[in-house]
């Protein structure tokens, strides 16, 4: 890659054509796990543009975009669910795309999700392949679209919303591009409650690198806040693309137990200070306005978030709830081999994240997969949910990643051939029940 290719005004382009063959991919999946549940659900007489549209919390999110907030539903048990509990932005993006096209509020809403999608596996793409390289890039991409919950990044949900928002937050705090991140953060706040992972994320990152800049002087002879010299990039197969504010050098090894890159591998260099607090300072915006307005329009204070959420029986009990749930699955045979699944499930994203730290993934990564970790699982929330609460957590799938990625092409192409399917199917089987997704 040439100089004038690592410009600012250039270096996008290189990037997209990177991952073309990935978003590629990734359409291709996508497009399968659309067609069965198409011919699914014809064959059932149900309507897949009604199930991708106007099912579950989709009908919430319109209602918001169309009425705003106020509406709330009252059981007979009196649990209040009350549409202060979804979050606005993907509302308003529902009904700006309203306003400027023929577009029902509804359909508006798939529009997003369908084009977030792709947002979000441009980003995971480029935080895998800033890590790993541009084969896991592709393999980790993939793995994203064949999830068995994959079918909700084609609903009009705000799961593929929030995942491209916290996925080019991270990426641009792996380049040093704090402002951004800061930027992209907020308005990760604004679609989830969970986008409080990506805060800490920039936050923990942020402060790092500000006691680096205490602890250790600039190895080129830079002052505080200056930029320092880049290292050459390394030659060969595996070296990383440059961008500007960019770490440079070897990707990481994805072999469990080989020896991490040497601190000078990877050198990002040095941000002003202003530009790394502005960071800090914008990333909380979104959530904390938009939990503060929550409290303020209740009238219960800050934390009158959490009183709606409890309307809902939302709220974070350590995960005493969901083990309660798993433990009452072994009272029977059937259901003990469902607990059974449960807890394998939650044994194997333990032990990706064990290995995403074994291998020393960048702090920024673990601490915001921890943290969708933590929210998901230790969560009293509606168990069915958690399957689609921890798809955000991408960085969990690049050991899987480097794994596929080790195999030869025939075989890691037949690998997901047979995801695709098994991930469309189960798609078409899920959205076609009687529970939410």
């Amino acid at each position: 890659m040439t100089d004038r290719e690592t410009r600012v005004g250039s270096r996008r382009a290189p990037l997209l054509r990177r991952a073309a063959p990935a978003l590629l991919g990734y359409a291709a999946v996508r497009a399968l796990g659309l067609l069965v549940l198409a011919v699914w659900s014809a064959a059932r007489g149900a309507s897949a543009h009604t199930l991708l549209t106007a099912r579950w919390d989709s009908l919430w999110y319109t209602r918001v975009a169309e009425l705003g907030y106020g509406y709330e539903v009252r059981l007979p048990n009196g649990d209040v669910h009350s549409n202060l509990a979804f979050f606005p932005l993907l509302p308003w993006l529902e009904r700006s795309l309203h306003a400027l096209t023929p577009l029902s509020y509804a359909d508006a809403g798939l529009v997003v999700a369908l084009v977030a999608s792709v947002a979000a596996a441009a980003g995971i793409f480029a935080v895998a392949e800033r890590v790993h390289g541009p084969r896991v890039g592709l393999c980790a991409v993939l793995l994203w679209a064949v999830l068995p919950v994959g079918i909700v990044q084609s609903m009009a949900y705000s799961e593929s919303l929030f995942t491209a928002l916290a996925a080019w937050s991270l990426y641009a705090v792996l380049t040093g591009r704090w402002v951004g991140a800061g930027l992209l953060a907020a308005l990760a706040g604004l679609t989830r409650p969970v986008g409080a992972a990506v805060v800490a994320a920039v936050w923990v990152a942020a402060v790092i690198s500000f006691a680096r800049d205490r602890s250790a002087p600039d190895p080129h002879g830079a002052r505080s806040g200056q930029r320092a010299p880049t290292p050459a990039r390394s030659s060969g197969e595996g070296s990383a693309h440059p961008t500007d504010g960019a770490r440079e050098g070897s990707y990481a090894p994805c072999a469990t137990g080989a020896s991490p890159p040497s601190p000078g591998a990877r050198v990002t260099p040095r941000a002003p200070v202003w530009r790394r607090a502005l960071g800090m300072a914008l990333a909380p915006l979104g959530a904390a306005g938009y939990v503060l307005w929550v409290g303020h329009r209740t009238g219960a204070g800050p934390l009158g978030y959490l009183d709606v959420q409890a309307g809902w029986r939302n709220g974070f009990d350590g995960g005493y709830a969901f083990a309660r749930f798993v433990a009452a699955k072994f009272t029977s045979f059937p259901s003990a081999l469902a607990g059974l699944g449960l807890i394998i499930g939650v044994a194997l994203l333990i032990w990706l994240y064990v290995t995403g730290v074994r291998r020393r993934q960048p702090v920024e990564l673990l601490v915001y997969t921890g943290a969708v970790l933590a929210l998901a699982l230790c969560a009293s929330s509606y168990f069915g949910s958690k399957p689609r609460l921890l798809m955000p957590a991408f960085p969990l799938l690049l050991p899987l990643a480097c794994a596929l990625a080790r195999l030869r092409t025939s075989r890691s192409v037949l690998v997901t051939a047979g995801l695709a399917v098994a991930s469309a199917v189960y798609g078409a089987f899920w959205l076609n029940g009687s529970g939410p997704p």
